[in-house]
C-alpha cells in the first residue's frame, strides 16, 4: 500500500497527464473547428461595399441620334432593365431649332443598343409637345406602374403600365405646381432641374439641382405617392461648378448605405462626376471620390476602347441599377454608368452640342 507521500506526488502527476491529453485533444480539433468556421465565411456573401477610388473602362458611343427622331443631340440617359430582361433607355433628345423633348429605345442585349429603333415620345405618346427633359424611369412596385420622371420647369411625370409600348404613357402631372421657396431663395440665375426619385420602406424622396451649388431633397410618403411632396431642404452645398446638376441616388446593395452622384464643371471646363454616401436618406452627406484628382468619374480615370477618347466629358448619366423598382438599388461590385459625351472639339450654342451615350464600366479591384 502507498506511503502517504507518495500518494500525495502521484495525484498532481495524474492531474498534469490529464490536463496534456487534454491540450493535445484540443490541438488535434482546432483545425477541424477551423476548417468548419473558414467554410462557412466561404460560403457566406462577401460584403459589398464601394471603394473610395474608381477606375473605368468605357465603350465608344453607343447611342446617338436616330433620322427619324430629328435630333442633333441625346443626353440625359436614364436606364432601368425590366423583368423580362428587356434594356429600356430614355434620353433627352434636341433638334436643330433647339427643342428639346423626350425619346426611347429598348433591346435585349448591349450590342444592340446602336441599331435599336428610338421613338420620339412627343409625337408618340401623350406626354405630348413642349420642354421635357432629363427623364428618369422605374417601377413603382406600391402600385403595380411604371413612372417617368422629367422637368417640364417643374417636377412632372407620367405613368403606364407597359414600358414596351412607347405610345401608352399618360400625359403629364406635376409632383409640385410651384417653386418652394428655399429653391426661389438660393437658385440665383440657376435653374430648378434634374428630378430624381427614390424611396425607402415607408418615404419617397425627390432630389433636386439648381446648376447654383445646391442639392435638394422633398419628400412624401410611400403611401402617398406620387402626391404629398413637400419639406423641400438644402441637404448638400458648394460652389456651382462642385454641385451643378445631373445628379442621381442609390442604395448600395442591401445595405442602409447611400451613394449619391452629383455632376460637377472642372477646372479645365469639362463635366465630371463626384460621389457622397450616407447613412440613410437623411443623413449626412459625406464625400466619397469627390475631388478632380479623385473623381467618380471623370476623364483622367476613363480609359476607352479602341479608337480612343472620344470625349473629355463625363456627363449627365446614370448608373445601371440591380433592380428596376423604386428603392434604386446597384450592385456595389457591377458599377456601369451610362452617360453622355461629345466630340472635345465641339463647340457653340449648348443645345446644339453633338452629346452621345456611351457605357463605362467600374473596373477597380474590391470586390
Amino acid at each position: 500500500m502507498p506511503s502517504p507521500a507518495r500518494r500525495s506526488r502521484s495525484r498532481p502527476l495524474h492531474a498534469a497527464v490529464v490536463l496534456l491529453l487534454g491540450l493535445v485533444i484540443a490541438l488535434v480539433a482546432a483545425p477541424a473547428s477551423g476548417e468548419q468556421a473558414d467554410g462557412a465565411a466561404a460560403g457566406a456573401p462577401a460584403e459589398q461595399r464601394l471603394p473610395d477610388s474608381f477606375q473605368w473602362s468605357s465603350s465608344g458611343p453607343l447611342i446617338s441620334p436616330a433620322p427619324n427622331i430629328g435630333s442633333v443631340a441625346v443626353k440625359d440617359p436614364s436606364v432601368v432593365q425590366d423583368e423580362d430582361g428587356t434594356w429600356h433607355v430614355f434620353f433627352t433628345r434636341v433638334d436643330t431649332r433647339g427643342d428639346w423633348g423626350l425619346a426611347h429605345t429598348s433591346f435585349t442585349d448591349w450590342s444592340q443598343a446602336a441599331t435599336s429603333p428610338q421613338t420620339d415620345l412627343e409625337a408618340s405618346s401623350a406626354i405630348g409637345p413642349g420642354y421635357r427633359a432629363a427623364p428618369h424611369a422605374f417601377y413603382f412596385a406600391p402600385r403595380g406602374e411604371w413612372y417617368l420622371v422629367y422637368q417640364t420647369g417643374l417636377p412632372s411625370f407620367s405613368t403606364t403600365t407597359d414600358p414596351d409600348d412607347p405610345t401608352s404613357w399618360s400625359a403629364p402631372r406635376n409632383f409640385m405646381d410651384s417653386v418652394p421657396d428655399v429653391v426661389r431663395q438660393n437658385i440665383g440665375n440657376g435653374h430648378w432641374l434634374d428630378f430624381f426619385v427614390i424611396c425607402d420602406d415607408t418615404m419617397c424622396y425627390l432630389f433636386s439641382a439648381d446648376d447654383n451649388g445646391h442639392v435638394y431633397r422633398s419628400e412624401t410618403t410611400v403611401a402617398d405617392f406620387p402626391a404629398g411632396f413637400g419639406n423641400t431642404r438644402i441637404v448638400l452645398e458648394d460652389s456651382a461648378n462642385n454641385l451643378f446638376e445631373g445628379g442621381a441616388v442609390y442604395r448600395v446593395g442591401d445595405s442602409d448605405t447611400y451613394l449619391l452622384i452629383w455632376e460637377a464643371i472642372g477646372s479645365d471646363g469639362r463635366r465630371w462626376y463626384r460621389s457622397f454616401t450616407a447613412e440613410g436618406l437623411t443623413g449626412q452627406w459625406t464625400p466619397l471620390a469627390a475631388t478632380q484628382d479623385n473623381p467618380f468619374a471623370r476623364a483622367n480615370n476613363v480609359t476607352f476602347d479602341a479608337g480612343g477618347a472620344w470625349t473629355r466629358d463625363i456627363s449627365h448619366g446614370e448608373l445601371v441599377r440591380s433592380t428596376h423598382d423604386q428603392t434604386m438599388a446597384i450592385d456595389p461590385c457591377d458599377l456601369r454608368l451610362l452617360y453622355q459625351g461629345m466630340d472635345p472639339s465641339a463647340g457653340g450654342d449648348y443645345s446644339q452640342l453633338p452629346w452621345r451615350l456611351g457605357l463605362a464600366t467600374n473596373t477597380t479591384d474590391g470586390c
